[in-house]
């Protein structure tokens, strides 16, 4: 096994987990909180937009089941890559949505990644997401963690409400 991590920010992360939890490979998918100049930030610290951290998933995967380049095509299906004010109802800077890359060759696949998706012509507006190394990632309280399995109903709302509408509206 190639154990590997990616993190991701793209809205709020209880709808960041599902969509990558469902694939082969995925050792585990972790909510939590980075980017940001605050050291161990509690979700309240992050809410108030003055730590600099967005809320992000840290994807733990076995690289010889799905590449890293895979991950962040599923990235592109469940972020809208044109809104760097936050994410579908998820307004503010905590939400913004960048892919945090490890290493040289992470950054040079979320590049060629982002702008294969520029040249797409998917979206009418500019893809804004941010590509920045990583740093420390925090993880999330527990009542965080799982929260499509803990809240499925919840979750649904969450889901049905904002991200998925949006991007069957949205997407070419």
């Amino acid at each position: 096994m190639k154990e590997e991590t990616a993190i991701f920010a793209g809205g709020c992360f209880w709808c960041m987990v599902h969509p990558f939890d469902q694939h082969p490979g995925i050792i585990s998918v972790i909510s939590g909180y980075t980017g940001g100049h605050v050291p161990n930030p509690t979700y309240e610290q992050v809410c108030s937009e003055t730590t600099g951290h967005t809320e992000a998933v840290k994807i733990t995967f076995d690289a010889d089941v799905i590449s890293y380049k895979e991950l962040v095509e599923i990235y592109w299906t469940v972020a809208d890559p044109t809104d760097a004010t936050g994410q579908f109802q998820d307004r503010g800077d905590s939400y913004r949505p960048v892919i945090y890359y490890s290493g040289d060759e992470q950054k040079a696949i979320a590049e060629q990644s982002r702008q294969d998706l520029v040249e797409s012509n998917r979206f009418d507006d500019p893809i804004v997401t941010q590509i920045q190394p990583a740093k420390e990632f925090y993880v999330a309280e527990d009542y965080h963690q799982d929260f499509y399995k803990k809240n499925p109903e919840r979750f649904e709302m969450e889901e049905r409400g904002g991200r998925a509408a949006y991007m069957e509206k949205h997407q070419k």
